[in-house]
């Protein structure tokens, strides 16, 4: 925003200047920008705010927890919740920790199956057992991305836009109500997404309160910035993700380069002299401890209950399958450790296409963004009844709403071109949490990929849809007609949304249906 400084007069041909050939020569002079930036640090409706977040989260209990028991495959788990809903009944009976490998591949660290067996503790080795958990991290998922995008939007009515999109987003909703991993992966990676972004506000009002007391200039880095609670939140909040599926790994190192982004531009605005040294000096270190060193601990901290067991898998290595000497002095413990790492490091990377490992549901990461190969859960059309006609279908398919899925390719271009052209932070940090969830991926095409590892990616595809809905209803210098009309097109898209996931709700639930509405709801080639 520009603003016109103080306007000098040139002095007329007798020396003097008259008022009126000061008026006729009066040169405004334009600074190239505020001085001192709008003290701009989160929305200020709060009451509001709370209101609206309040009936989004009403609505998304009533969703993922409507008749979350069915369906199961005859009372047992479906898909892979027949691996993880025992490994966590067993860790449940079992002081918290895995010894029985008869189970099901123990490939995945411990803190997903923990929190699956705390609602297995609730309401027994059951359907709503076994997604308890799931179901009420879903509803977090929904409240966490209503308030993200509220506060990177600074606009309520977009933030509770956003929360309506999440629970229509077929994905999240089957996510939420299946027991598998990928759904605690995402509530984690965006809880720590969120509190990125509310530490880069507070470190703005931080800096800003440094400004107006006139110690931004005292050093050429720039002020200290004090303990920040929120970064060290999103580090324990990786951490948990890092310890739920492996590839949290990937946003502590994106969202480790964000935070440190956010502090360069942080000083730069606040006119620091040497904003980049300022960064490294001031807070390279912090970043790295908070966003990594961190993580790392909480990953083992939740490996405790199997540093004190006698039985858990592959405890006592050392002295069987492994020597009594090392090169790197480790205690045994953390050596016994590291080996069972290898080995579910070593079933990961074996499981490949070219070692014949194929899926008939498997897909890769060029066919996630349009939800083009999804992923079906259960079928059952054996003597379904219930639907009114001769032959029933019950299924649970895993697919994105079509209407927010197949325009990814627009949003995300568009997203890029306002990140890179219009240097729009909203949009940046956006990018950065959906490619975190997408790019690495393309790392290891070979390996075998399913579209549930899209999970990650849906919360971000929806905070970009709903900023682009943000723009159109924000529109500068727009009348009131053409404020109407965004209402009117923004209105139409939700509504648009909300009846395409009425569509898909029988086969996101595993309701009955007649066979001719099973082939009306296969939209593509590629979902059969």
């Amino acid at each position: 925003m520009t603003a016109p400084s103080e306007v000098a007069a040139a002095p007329g041909e007798d020396g003097s200047a008259g008022a009126a050939g000061a008026e006729e020569r009066a040169i405004p002079l334009v600074s190239p920008g505020p001085r001192v930036p709008v003290a701009d640090f989160g929305p200020t409706d709060r009451l509001r705010g709370w209101l609206v977040t309040g009936v989004i989260a009403l609505l998304a209990i009533l969703t993922r927890f409507i008749n979350l028991n069915s369906p199961t495959d005859a009372g047992t788990p479906l898909f892979d919740e027949k691996h993880y809903a025992p490994q966590a009944w067993q860790i449940l009976n079992n002081h918290w920790v895995e010894d029985n490998p008869g189970y099901g591949l123990v490939v995945h660290p411990p803190v997903g199956k923990q929190m699956i067996a705390l609602g297995e503790a609730l309401f027994g080795y059951t359907g709503l057992g076994w997604r308890f958990t799931g179901a009420l991290m879903g509803v977090v998922l929904v409240v966490l991305v209503t308030r993200i995008v509220r506060r990177i939007s600074r606009s309520t009515l977009v933030g509770g836009i956003a929360g309506i999109l999440l629970i229509c987003d077929g994905v999240s909703f089957v996510t939420s109500r299946t027991a598998l991993l990928d759904g605690f992966l995402t509530v984690f990676v965006v809880a720590a997404f969120g509190a990125l972004i509310v530490d880069r506000d507070q470190v703005r009002q931080r800096m800003h309160v440094a400004l107006m007391e006139g110690r931004i200039a005292e050093t050429v880095w720039g002020p200290r910035l004090g303990v920040r609670w929120w970064r060290f939140g999103a580090g324990v909040l990786l951490g948990l993700a890092f310890a739920t599926k492996w590839s949290g790994l990937y946003f502590i190192a994106f969202f480790g380069a964000m935070s440190l982004a956010f502090d360069v531009a942080a000083r730069r605005q606040y006119h620091v002299l040497r904003p980049w040294l300022g960064t490294v000096r001031r807070d390279l270190f912090p970043t790295g401890y908070a966003l990594a060193l961190i993580p790392f601990g909480v990953y083992l901290a939740s490996y405790a209950g199997w540093f004190a067991s006698e039985t858990a898998i592959d405890r006592h290595q050392v002295g069987q399958t492994i020597g009594p000497d090392s090169i790197v002095p480790l205690p045994d413990a953390v050596r016994s450790l590291w080996d069972y790492t290898a080995k579910a490091f070593h079933f990961h990377s074996t499981l490949t296409n070219s070692a014949g490992n194929h899926h008939p549901w498997e897909s890769k990461p060029w066919a996630w963004p349009m939800s083009l190969r999804p992923v079906l859960y259960a079928i059952d059309q054996n003597d379904v009844k219930g639907c009114g006609a001769q032959s029933c279908v019950k299924a649970v398919m895993l697919v994105g709403t079509p209407a927010m899925w197949w325009l990814a390719v627009p949003v995300l271009v568009y997203a890029a071109w306002r990140m890179f052209v219009r240097r729009d932070w909203r949009y940046a940090v956006v990018l950065v949490g959906y490619c975190a969830g997408w790019l690495p991926w393309f790392a290891d095409i070979d390996r075998q990929m399913y579209f549930f590892y899209a999970a990650t990616m849906a919360p971000f595809l929806v905070m970009a849809i709903a900023l682009i809905l943000g723009d159109i209803l924000y529109q500068p210098r727009q009348g009131a007609e053409r404020r109407t009309l965004g209402m009117i097109a923004v209105s139409c898209y939700v509504a648009l949304v909300v009846t395409n996931f009425a569509w898909l709700f029988p086969i996101l639930t595993g309701l009955p249906i007649s066979q001719q509405t099973w082939n009306m709801e296969m939209w593509l080639p590629s979902w059969r």
